[in-house]
């Protein structure tokens, strides 16, 4: 009996001492696992080889930062998303309304036109004579496996990115040839690995049942154009006008895309501002001769690699650009880019549209670019001289002249439209001022485009100082600026928050400021502190960019050098 239990004992030692070695074992090869599986993950994002995931760097860490402190963020998350639209948060609406702003001071404003607000919904003979039921597609490439639809020249350019060749021109290329190069270079589904279907064309308008029969058909706007040419005659007469007639809109409009991707850069409903100059392209119009002289445009011509420098009035000389007109507005774009909004000059350029990459209605096409560290050039300005094809296919179609009577004449306006995109601007602005170094993380945006215009902080939470503090912060609000106010966390903190989102200033209460009521004011990019009186603080940051006053009127000296 004794040598049986000491057997039985021996037995269930050893069985233990083997599960244990086996269990150690197991949780040891788990452990590795997981490292090895982590570390080439890491390797994947770094070298950007994971499918969806473009690299590691400035465009993740600020679609972060962006989704945490309230600039945008994918809609309808609780419900999953749908690709392509976005929610534009509190500090981000900031910011885009501060654009529009600057947009509207330099293009409506300053410019004399006219400002309308046309429907998001249009009947369809409003597109059939638009040309953008026939025009406005897309290259459609399809999964012959799983159904998922592509861009034919954005899957081309993915596969030529992998392999490191240069991209540009795709877009100029017919359906035909890019469903030959599909084919011949064997491009697969991103998402499967199935064959893809023939190249179509796709219409990239929303349709929609206009009534309760559905007796009417209509389409959400691509764009904000056709409203205001349907109703320039409208205006020219109602506002007593005279050509060049400038008509500008600020509105919606919606693209059904059919790979929306890029964040804010290719979405499927966005804000644009638009300005239609109606002229007679037989008069010779420079609405300000002493803004051109000294400015240089930079333009890429097509068929050209390199951006040359030209005066405006030289690019027009030489052909590349219409008329002086024309080359008014594309010089006043180029300043609004780098002297209000920030962009370094060196990245700004307008890139010519060959034939096949124009627009349908476009006889002469630039994009305004700017570059950005994941994505290279995006457009965010599109600038079209469409002659008189929108007036001319409105007015055959529909049997009513759009011409107006002028000099003893009737006349035929010629169309230029330079049209921005604002919330691919945005992000491209949001991208080229997102800085960062060891300790923290900035946006540096020039102080009439910031979200805020300053944050006031107690230095501590007592000894009266958030009292003293909240009476700065009531003080400041009431001279119309648009101020925040915290307690919350330690200084520092609270700093690098404001450093986050944008901030230009911070105003700290500390003891001495209840002494003799001077307080510190921060500057965001170069974290320097001046100390002020508290009646000085608006004199100091007004001085520095920041509303109200007159932000918005960099010296002429500057226009066009970004400086």
């Amino acid at each position: 009996m004794f040598l049986s239990g000491c057997v039985g004992a021996f037995w269930a030692d050893l069985e233990c001492f083997w599960f244990g070695y086996v269990w150690v074992g197991c949780v040891g090869l788990f452990c590795f696992g997981w490292v090895l599986v982590h570390w080439v993950r890491f390797t994947c994002l770094a070298a950007g080889c994971l499918v969806g995931v473009r690299k590691l760097g400035v465009e993740s860490d600020l679609v972060a930062m962006a989704s945490r402190r309230g600039f945008f963020w994918p809609s309808a998350e609780i419900h999953g998303s749908v690709a392509g639209f976005w929610t534009i948060g509190p500090l981000g609406l900031r910011v885009k309304q501060r654009i529009i702003s600057l947009w509207r001071k330099y293009f409506v404003e300053d410019e004399g036109a006219f400002e309308i607000e046309t429907p998001d919904i249009m009947p369809e003979s409003v597109f059939k004579a638009s040309g953008h039921l026939e025009g406005f597609t897309d290259p459609l490439a399809q999964c012959k496996s799983c159904g998922k639809r592509f861009r034919a020249d954005h899957l081309l350019e993915d596969y030529y990115s992998k392999r490191g060749d240069p991209v540009e021109g795709l877009g100029s290329l017919s359906v035909e040839r890019l469903g030959e190069l599909v084919g011949e270079l064997g491009v697969r589904c991103p998402s499967c690995g199935g064959s893809l279907g023939k190249v179509k064309r796709f219409v990239l308008m929303y349709d929609v049942d206009v009534g309760a029969t559905g007796g009417v058909r209509g389409y959400l706007r691509p764009e904000t154009t056709q409203g205001s040419v349907v109703e320039m005659r409208r205006v020219y007469e109602s506002m007593r006008a005279k050509l060049p007639l400038k008509i500008a809109q600020v509105g919606r409009s919606f693209r059904n895309e059919i790979s929306p991707r890029n964040v804010l850069i290719r979405v499927r409903e966005f804000t644009m501002a638009e300005l239609q100059v109606f002229f007679d392209p037989a008069r010779e119009c420079v609405p300000d001769q002493e803004f051109l002289d000294g400015f240089r445009l930079r333009l890429l011509v097509d068929g050209e690699r390199d951006v040359r420098e030209f005066s405006p009035l030289d690019a027009v000389k030489l052909g590349f650009v219409p008329n002086r007109l024309i080359a008014y507005y594309m010089a006043k774009m180029q300043w609004f880019f780098t002297s209000v909004l920030g962009f370094p000059v060196e990245r700004v350029r307008f890139r010519e549209l060959g034939p096949e990459e124009r627009a349908h209605y476009a006889e002469v096409h630039f994009d305004l670019e700017v570059l950005t560290q994941p994505y290279g050039w995006v457009e965010c300005v599109n600038n079209a001289y469409r002659t008189d094809y929108d007036v001319r296919r409105h007015s055959e179609y529909t049997g009513s002249s759009l011409s107006v009577f002028e000099d003893g004449k009737h006349v035929v306006p010629h169309l230029y439209e330079p049209s921005m995109g604002i919330d691919r601007t945005l992000y491209c602005l949001l991208l080229e001022v997102f800085r960062r170094d060891e300790e923290r993380s900035w946006l540096a945006l020039k102080p009439w485009v910031a979200p805020y215009d300053m944050a006031v902080f107690p230095l501590v939470r007592r000894d009266g100082l958030v009292e003293k503090a909240r009476e700065v912060f009531r003080v400041l609000r009431g001279d119309g600026l648009f101020v925040f106010y915290d307690e919350k966390g330690s200084i520092g903190r609270r700093y690098r928050r404001m450093d986050e989102v944008g901030t230009p200033f911070c105003v700290t209460v500390d003891h001495l400021s209840l002494e003799d009521n001077t307080v510190t004011v921060r500057d965001r990019d170069s974290m320097e502190q001046v100390r002020v009186g508290v009646d000085q603080v608006l004199g100091y940051v007004r001085s520095r960019g920041v509303p109200p006053g007159d932000p918005f009127s960099p010296p002429v000296a500057g226009l066009g050098r970004g400086v």
